[in-house]
Formats: structure tokens, sequence, C-alpha cells
């Protein structure tokens, strides 16, 4: 009897930026405005200063919100009996199980044209969706390789 085979593949976000190298960056970025605000409110113009200020929390909450971006992982795991996929953020985990023979990979098409297309495995009216953080040329690549490993409706691949 031949082992069992089990195909994975792991998703994770693009993200060189590190937290030492975001922190460099938001102070460098913040140094020049805030200088400008103090300089102009000693001249008298002090209403520059809560916009800079916002300026500043808006950069920081950026940052902060492409930073958490890192955290979030996805693993799809193939075998002949199922599709699992794992998603990962932070702390939190979230388990999916599909049966193999009756999954479906779709690529839906976007409803507005700039808004990119969605990646989902779909089984028996439940849906989980793949890649949201991937560049469009990526998201397909990926639909390809799941339906070469998952088949289509009804229709389970040789296994390799």
């Amino acid at each position: 009897m031949a082992p069992l085979q089990r195909f994975s593949i792991e998703i994770r976000p693009n993200c060189s930026l590190s937290a030492r190298g975001a922190a460099l960056f938001f102070f460098s970025a913040c140094l020049a405005p805030l200088l400008i605000a103090a300089f102009l409110a000693l001249r008298g113009f002090w209403p520059v200063l809560p916009f800079a200020g916002l300026e500043v929390l808006l950069l920081g909450w950026a940052l902060r919100v492409s930073l958490e971006r890192r955290h979030h992982q996805q693993c799809v795991t193939v075998t002949e009996a199922e599709v699992s996929i794992e998603s990962r953020r932070r702390g939190a985990c979230e388990q999916v199980v599909f049966p193999r023979h009756w999954a479906r990979v779709k690529l839906r098409r976007p409803a507005a044209r700039l808004h990119p297309s969605r990646l989902v495995i779909e089984s028996h009216g439940r849906q989980c969706e793949l890649g949201s953080f991937l560049t469009e040329e990526e998201r397909r690549g990926l639909a390809l390789r799941l339906q070469r490993l998952i088949g289509r409706l009804n229709e389970s691949p040789s296994w390799p």
C-alpha cells in the first residue's frame, strides 16, 4: 500500500518592511512636517499644528495596518480525500475542510473594474477565500495550480 500523499501550499503576503525599518521611516517622515509646523506656530500660524498632528497620526495608522499583514498566512493542504484551508492571523487560527471530490476552485471576477478578483474554494454552499493579499497575477497562478490538484466538481484528477 502506497503512503498517503499530501500537497501543501503556504500563502503569505510580501512584507519586506521590518518593524525597525517602519519606525525609522515613520520618524524620518514625521520630522519635516513637525518642524515646519512648529516654525509656523512660532510665527503665529498656530492652526497648522492640528493638521500636522493629524498627518502624523494618519501615517502611523497606515504603517501599523501595513505591518499587521505580516502575521497573516494561509496553508492549503490537499490529500486524496479532502482539501483543508488553515488561516492564521496573529494568534487566531481558523480551519475549513472540504471533501476533495466535491470542492470547486473559482476565480470570481471583480464587482467593479478596479477591484481585485476573488479566489474561492467552495463546496456544499460553503466557501473560503484564498490569497486576498496576492497580486492579480499570483492569484491566477494559484487558481490554476489548485485546479490541477483538486480537479473540477465531481472529478478527482489522477493522484500524482
